[in-house]
């Protein structure tokens, strides 16, 4: 290992101590190694931006964020929280529930964990609060965890990357997320039906038959956007980057013409905001670029797959190694950071063993959403954090026990690879 390989190392740990901004520390790190080496930067930036401008599947992260920003002004988070509450929410606990619910379908329209935390998370951390009387560590660390959903159930940007960097089926993604993602959900509803019982939440209010009907058809239109993307990408009407460009289409049209309460104003102010997030998120992708430039050059991934070969690692051996890793990074990482440096890595190691890419992209990504949730540097708990001024330490105390329900999850995915790989193979993907 040369000592410009443990500089970057040493950057990224220290950067992450920092609480540095992720893009800030992979950029920082990969300039100290390439300083170090004595390597031409214009010619790295040079082959960096030309590989950006090839890949049209990176098309799909701008406009899965504006969908989601959309969504959030329109008050479509505010009719599908009714909904799931005529649903679910008369049982006790019941407004935990109700966040679940919400994510599953918000989920299948947004894409993204954070969008999901700071938008539909925000409404439940609310109604659980006001309305249930949850603790307020309780409300803001079950809606951290239901937002983990986001990136599983299709469509998502984590998704979109790791097909980027595997060449794995993006469509075979999506549809591999659906089961998983159900199964996150249900484990989640168990484990607060068990919370509600031991420390006596509230019931949730009982909605007359009569009203049902018009709290449903409030939210009917919003639910036929899931439908309208991922029926057009399994029917092979549009890809799934062009089902993207729809999602954003689709939610302007309800939100200015059909809600009438996105202005021109409002919309100026989203495109804004989801350029903003776009760009950071192309700028990870890039420093990342960096960083694969170095590992490549030290020939990391290498050495890494003869080190893993000689250990004689069956598939399910190699894949508990691996997540049990990235469960303890996990806890000082980044996910985006562990799936933009550490993964491409793994995958000489994958295909040698002979470990499906889409099964290995859904345990990993699950993993990832583990990490965004776990003390002391789960961005989602920041991301809530500041927004509800909810102090850290209260929803330290009260997320920690979220994790074991997705944990149990994502190892069955590890022993049953045919949960996450049968929607796939009965709809015809390889």
């Amino acid at each position: 290992m040369s000592i410009a390989l443990v500089a970057m190392c040493i950057m990224i740990v220290v950067g992450a101590l920092l609480r540095l901004s992720i893009v800030l520390m992979m950029f920082t790190s990969g300039l100290v190694y390439l300083f170090i080496k004595g390597q031409d930067l214009g010619l790295l930036v040079d082959q960096t931006l030309n590989s950006m401008f090839s890949l049209y599947v990176l098309l799909a992260v701008p406009m899965f964020i504006l969908a989601g920003n959309v969504m959030n002004a329109a008050t479509i988070s505010e009719r599908i929280w009714s909904a799931a509450d005529v649903l679910v929410g008369r049982f006790r606990g019941g407004m935990g529930h109700v966040t679940v619910l919400m994510n599953v379908v918000m989920s299948s329209m947004s894409g993204s964990a954070v969008s999901d935390a700071a938008g539909p998370g925000m409404v439940s951390i609310s109604m659980m609060q006001k309305v249930g009387g949850y603790p307020r560590g309780l409300a803001v660390a079950i809606a951290a965890a239901a937002s983990c959903l986001g990136p599983i159930i299709p469509p998502s940007i984590p998704m979109v990357i790791y097909a980027l960097i595997s060449t794995a089926s993006l469509g075979a993604l999506f549809l591999a997320g659906i089961v998983p993602g159900l199964l996150m959900a249900a484990s989640l509803m168990v484990w607060i039906a068990l919370i509600a019982r031991k420390r006596n939440l509230s019931f949730g209010k009982r909605v007359s038959l009569v009203e049902v009907p018009g709290v449903l058809l409030r939210s009917a239109l919003p639910l036929t956007l899931p439908v309208l993307l991922l029926g057009g990408i399994w029917s092979g009407i549009f890809s799934p980057t062009e089902s993207a460009a729809m999602a954003g289409l689709w939610a302007v049209l309800i939100g200015a013409f059909v809600y009438r309460n996105l202005g021109l104003k409002t919309l100026a102010t989203i495109f804004a905001v989801s350029a903003r997030q776009s760009a950071v998120v192309m700028m990870l992708i890039a420093s990342s670029f960096i960083i694969n430039y170095a590992i490549t050059s030290e020939q990391v991934a290498s050495h890494l797959a003869a080190g893993i070969t000689s250990l004689n690692l069956s598939p399910i051996g190699f894949m508990l190694l691996v997540n049990v890793m990235f469960l303890v990074l996990g806890t000082v990482l980044d996910g985006a950071v562990m799936l933009l440096v550490f993964v491409p890595v793994l995958l000489p190691s994958v295909n040698a063993l002979g470990i499906d890419l889409v099964q290995f992209g859904v345990v990993v990504i699950l993993n990832f959403m583990i990490a965004m949730i776990t003390p002391p540097y789960g961005l989602i708990l920041f991301v809530l954090g500041s927004l509800t001024g909810v102090p850290m330490k209260d929803i330290n105390r009260e997320i920690w026990q979220f994790c074991i329900p997705l944990t149990a999850v994502m190892f069955l995915l590890i022993f049953f690879p045919s949960i996450t790989l049968w929607l796939p193979h009965v709809l015809g993907y390889k």
